[in-house]
């Protein structure tokens, strides 16, 4: 019997670039936390953003956020996994040199330090981060769970020289066609969600999962029923043991339709 679902958002859930989901699914969801399984979103996406999209039933879902290094529910964490400041520090300066745009994100709040309103109003209006300006994110006295290199397009290539130079201190990924992800070592989509599994009490055999992109990877290894949806990249179904349809045509909500 199924016990867990988890699933990524942004090309999974949701089309690249869109922020409201089908209204459909948030009535499935209730109906399988009735019948037995829990549902857990698991996003690059902060969990604030996580609980906008899925305002709705917020308070009946986990939220594996951060690519992982932030469990919790309902605005409360449950377990953080957060990155030395000086790897940080050295990483900010790095980026910059880079001409990538940096954010930083603590558990509850992002930080960026870079003079762009457009920027800004995409992630807060947009993505409806919890996201605060500040003069200078070598100042910035929190805890830190993920470092981001943000480039509007081929962030892979890009980031090919901090990958290599980091890849062996922090854990990296890259999310999408914009984003690259730095998180403590070890720390992954699919750490978080063994971490759920043991909390709560449930085998991968017990566990279906979805998703789209490299940083989905570890998170699919995870679930015994591993989805790929249709518009995943090549390695992300290579990886999975079955396929759903695309996320415009709601290949996720489809299959779990059929679970009920």
């Amino acid at each position: 019997m199924i016990k867990l679902v988890v699933s990524d958002i942004d090309g999974t859930l949701l089309e690249d670039g869109g922020h409201e989901l089908n209204p459909e699914l948030f009535d499935v969801i209730l109906k399988l936390r009735a019948a037995g399984m829990q549902f857990a979103a698991a996003s690059g996406r902060q969990w604030a953003s996580i609980e906008a999209v899925f305002e709705p039933i917020k308070e009946k879902i986990f939220y594996l956020s951060d690519n992982g290094a932030y469990v919790g529910m309902c605005g409360r964490n449950l377990f953080l996994n957060p990155i030395d400041r000086d790897l940080i520090h050295e990483m900010i300066r790095d980026i910059r040199a880079a001409g990538l745009t940096v954010l930083l994100s603590g558990p509850d709040q992002a930080y960026m330090d870079e003079d762009n309103p457009e920027f800004y109003r995409w992630l807060t209006e947009g993505y409806r981060f919890q996201v605060k300006q500040v003069r200078d994110l070598m100042q910035v006295e929190d805890q830190f769970i993920k470092i981001s290199a943000y480039k509007k397009h081929d962030v892979e290539p890009a980031t090919k020289e901090l990958r290599e130079k980091y890849g062996s201190r922090l854990k990296i990924t890259i999310s999408g066609d914009m984003w690259m992800d730095c998180m403590a070592s070890g720390v992954n989509k699919g750490e978080a969600v063994k971490l759920l599994q043991e909390s709560l009490g449930i085998l991968p055999e017990e566990t279906i999962a979805f998703g789209d992109q490299l940083n989905d990877m570890e998170m699919l290894k995870q679930a015994y029923y591993s989805f790929a949806i249709g518009n995943a990249r090549p390695e992300v179904k290579a990886a999975a043991r079955f396929q759903a349809d695309t996320n415009v045509k709601d290949g996720v909500l489809k299959i779990l339709k059929l679970l009920l």
